[in-house]
Formats: C-alpha cells, structure tokens, sequence
C-alpha cells in the first residue's frame, strides 16, 4: 500500500465558540447495553474432548459418526455436543475458506489505537465491515487487532481511509499487508490440543 506505515486520523477542529451559551440540559450519555450474562462453562472430560477434537477437523462429521469414533451412543453425542453449544464451547459451524480463491486476494492485519473504554462501541462498528473476520482488544502499542480480507488493494485502502478512520473513537491505525498466510487449523496429526 502506498501509506509509509501509519495512517493518522486528521484531528478535528477545535469547536467555534458560540454568541450565547447552551442553556438546554445536555442529555445524559445513553449506558452502553449490557452484554447478556454468560453461564459458567461445565467441566470438560476426555469425551467431550474428542468431540471437539472431531468437530474441529472435521465440523461436517454426522452426530453417528462421532458417537462411533468416541464411543458413545448417538443420544449421548448429540446431548454431549447440544451442552457445548449450550455453554457457549462450540460457538458455531462453518467452513475454513481459502479467501484468495474466494476473490479475497487483498488481507491485512490493521492495529487500531481507540478512545479509552470505547472498546465496545469500536466493535460493534468493526464486525459490520465487508471482509472483517477477527478482532481482538490487546494489550501492547495498540488497542484493537483486526484481520481484513478484500478483494485487491483498492477495495482495502478504502475501508481503512474511509470506513475505518471515519469512526470517531478511532484514534489511529496501521496496515500491515498479508504476502502469505496458513490455516493452522487441528489437524489429525496434531493430538496434543485441547488435552
């Protein structure tokens, strides 16, 4: 891209003042909506573990043919696997995606700094952009990490400069541009996970 490594948000002028002061209450700022309480998660055996390990590799696999891998009945399975959606384990199913193939060929990491316990707003904001398929709040020189993928350069210069700094609580970012990534997704040959 042709920025030189950061991109810095344009600070905004410095408001005008006014003839007469405001004499209309300033309305109280709206609280940020409670995010719903989220169970505590049961503990997990080793079956449940297998089912994960299974669903992972494989989240097509039929409830019969995890029952047979992990040796429980089909009632249980499918209990086991409706428990962990329950809980919140398994949060969905769906496929890795090859997005270059996909028409995605543009990917970027982009590190944004925001406005101190704006986390919540900025999120919201973020997971409504084409293409955005991982935030993180972080600690470190920035706040948020967001993995993007668009179809060229263009489409991503363009949801930086215009979609990404146009959000107030914004305060920077930085756009580091993916040459080559691997889907580091279980795999059979890898049995130490979730153990």
């Amino acid at each position: 891209m042709a920025e030189k490594g950061e991109e810095q948000r344009r600070a905004t002028p410095a408001a005008t003042p006014s003839a007469a002061p405001s004499v209309v209450p300033s309305a109280a700022p709206a609280a940020p909506a409670a995010e719903p309480p989220v169970p505590p998660a049961r503990p997990l055996d080793s079956i449940d573990r297998d089912i994960l390990r299974i669903l992972q590799t494989d989240g097509r696999a039929s409830i019969r043919s995890v029952a047979e891998r992990v040796h429980v009945s089909r009632a249980n399975a499918y209990a086991r696997i409706n428990r962990l959606v329950e809980d919140g384990v398994i949060r969905g199913f769906g496929a890795r995606v090859d997005h270059e193939r996909a028409g995605q060929g543009a990917s970027a990491y982009i590190t944004l700094k925001i406005v101190q316990n704006s986390w919540r707003t900025v999120r919201e904001q973020l997971q409504a952009l084409p293409g955005a398929t991982h935030i993180a709040l972080v600690s470190g020189d920035f706040d948020v990490l967001l993995l993007v993928h668009t179809p060229d350069n263009r489409a991503l210069r363009e949801l930086v400069l215009t979609r990404i700094q146009s959000i107030p609580e914004v305060l920077s970012t930085r756009t580091l541009l993916v040459f080559e990534e691997t889907d580091l997704g279980p795999r059979p040959d890898r049995p130490a996970e979730l153990a």
